[in-house]
């Protein structure tokens, strides 16, 4: 993996873990995410005239993957949501990440990708350090918690997500191999605002777009250049790296979340929190390196 797909990657991790944050310091996490992808997409189209980008729309082929792409992350979100309303967040997000196993697999099937063997254990690392990190306490049956009731709505849901997270990945970097990815990431912001304000059409959304807005402005005003700047450096450092080795690096988001966490928002499991972080950076490096 080459040091410019990493950095950006990186990058965008940081900026990910940044308007997530944001998030959960909102009221109304679904109408606040509809208005990042508002504050998002108004600064892109005032930039995009000013960028050396030819503005040609996508072919067929590219705005069908685009599509998938924004279909699949709205789900995704959908069944988190969904996934949080009955199950733990122990539980659920541990699950909701295992799109890591299958976006190597989706890889090394459907785009020729080849990993080398440290790239491989890296991958291991970031999955393992990914699962500890919701963990109250160090140990087995710990470990196993979030697997053991198939049968729960909240479980399946959890797993819908990441394995529809997968497939969004994979049409991901199919379209940015022949369409610049700044036209790649405007055109599926723009797809996934779409679909979020076909959601927030319902009557229960519509009363709290404006209170959202007036508790939250300045958030929001904010949002809108992390999350353009997460996106955009994370699909130019996929076009320039293997899907399967994007994915987990871009989990460094959670070794930030971590040190926000605990430092900022005083959450408690410190400990094992910081060591899964451990885990995913060195899981990174081999990445990195592999």
């Amino acid at each position: 993996m080459s040091n410019t797909a990493f950095t950006l990657i990186v990058i965008s991790a940081v900026m990910h873990a940044l308007w997530n944050l944001l998030v959960k310091r909102s009221r109304h996490k679904t109408v606040f995410i509809w208005w990042m992808f508002v504050a998002s997409f108004v600064l892109f189209t005032a930039v995009l005239p000013f960028t050396s980008e030819s503005i040609l729309f996508p072919d067929r082929s590219t705005a069908i993957l685009i599509i998938i792409g924004a279909v699949c992350y709205v789900l995704y979100h959908l069944l988190n949501g969904r996934a949080y309303q009955t199950g733990d967040l122990s539980v659920v997000y541990p699950l909701s990440q295992t799109s890591m196993v299958y976006v190597p697999i989706w890889g090394m099937a459907l785009l020729g990708e080849r990993l080398t063997l440290v790239g491989a254990a890296g991958i291991l690392l970031v999955i393992f350090g990914t699962l500890l990190v919701q963990m109250q306490q160090l140990s087995l049956a710990e470990l196993a918690r979030p697997f053991r009731d198939l049968r729960s709505p909240a479980v399946r849901a959890s797993l819908s997500a990441g394995f529809i997270y997968s497939i969004g990945s994979i049409a991901e970097k199919t379209g940015v191999r022949h369409y610049t990815p700044l036209l790649f990431t405007y055109f599926l912001v723009f797809c996934m605002l779409l679909l979020m304000s076909i959601n927030l059409a319902r009557p229960k959304y519509r009363v709290l777009i404006r209170e959202e807005l007036q508790e939250n402005w300045r958030p929001i005003l904010w949002s809108g250049p992390i999350v353009m700047a997460s996106f955009l450096t994370f699909r130019y450092g996929l076009n320039l790296a293997p899907v399967a080795y994007a994915v987990p690096v871009r989990q460094v988001s959670i070794m930030i979340g971590v040190v926000i966490g605990i430092m900022f928002l005083r959450e408690s499991f410190g400990r094992i929190r910081l060591l899964s972080a451990l885990f995913i950076v060195a899981g990174a490096v081999l990445i990195r390196f592999g």
